[in-house]
């Protein structure tokens, strides 16, 4: 890993990069965040933001959405994969919040993995953007950047989120999420990323770095 002082560096090129870096999730409150992070686990979230409008729609409390039941709520959200778990989990966290949390999302980590098909991911991307708590939520774009980078040296995402915490001041850590998704998409991909065009070219750390002929084949 990279020492404090380069890394400064590096979060302040990205910064200065991404200014544009935010929460690509379509939501207007904590619950619709909580639903369509739980929607987008293996999707992308060019079409969870297809799927949420008509969704949140028809039905925009947990409340509304348990009534949909199974075979509504499938019809809704089928395209966005995994259909038959996430409508499961999305019934039961549903009927959850209403009975154990007066139909309010949680501002906990402890209370939101509490809720079925919410994992520690889930929870950090709701705690940052609907409730400001810093967090570093380490999705597949956040750990492959941030091992690449240097910001971390892990081989699982709760040690990658630690490492980044260690090297992120806790102020960035909010942008910083949405940054280092931001620079996965667009730049540091996961096959030939595009290296050249890099704002982090001379100080990334990533030891396989394509050249310009390499994104031309």
């Amino acid at each position: 890993m990279k020492d404090r002082n380069e890394l400064d560096v590096i979060t302040e090129k990205l910064i200065e990069a991404y200014p544009d870096a935010r929460c690509a999730l379509t939501h207007q409150n904590a619950f619709e965040l909580l639903i369509a992070t739980v929607l987008s686990a293996q999707c992308t979230d060019v079409r969870v933001n297809k799927v949420t409008p008509e969704l949140f729609c028809r039905a925009d409390t947990p409340q509304e959405m348990e009534a949909l039941g199974y075979d509504g709520l499938y019809e809704l959200i089928r395209t966005c994969g995994l259909a038959d778990s996430k409508t499961k989990n999305i019934l039961s966290l549903c009927r959850k919040l209403t009975e154990e949390f007066g139909g309010e999302v949680p501002s906990t980590m402890e209370e939101l993995t509490s809720l079925p098909g919410v994992g520690r991911k889930t929870a950090n991307v709701v705690l940052a953007n609907a409730f400001g708590v810093p967090t570093i939520a380490v999705d597949t774009h956040v750990f492959r950047v941030s091992n690449r980078i240097g910001y971390a040296e892990a081989s699982d995402v709760l040690k990658t989120e630690k490492q980044l915490m260690e090297a992120i001041p806790r102020d960035r850590w909010i942008l910083m999420h949405h940054v280092l998704i931001t620079h996965g998409r667009r730049i540091c991909h996961a096959r030939k990323p595009e290296c050249p065009a890099c704002c982090i070219y001379e100080e990334c750390g990533f030891d396989n770095k394509t050249t310009q002929g390499e994104q031309t084949e």
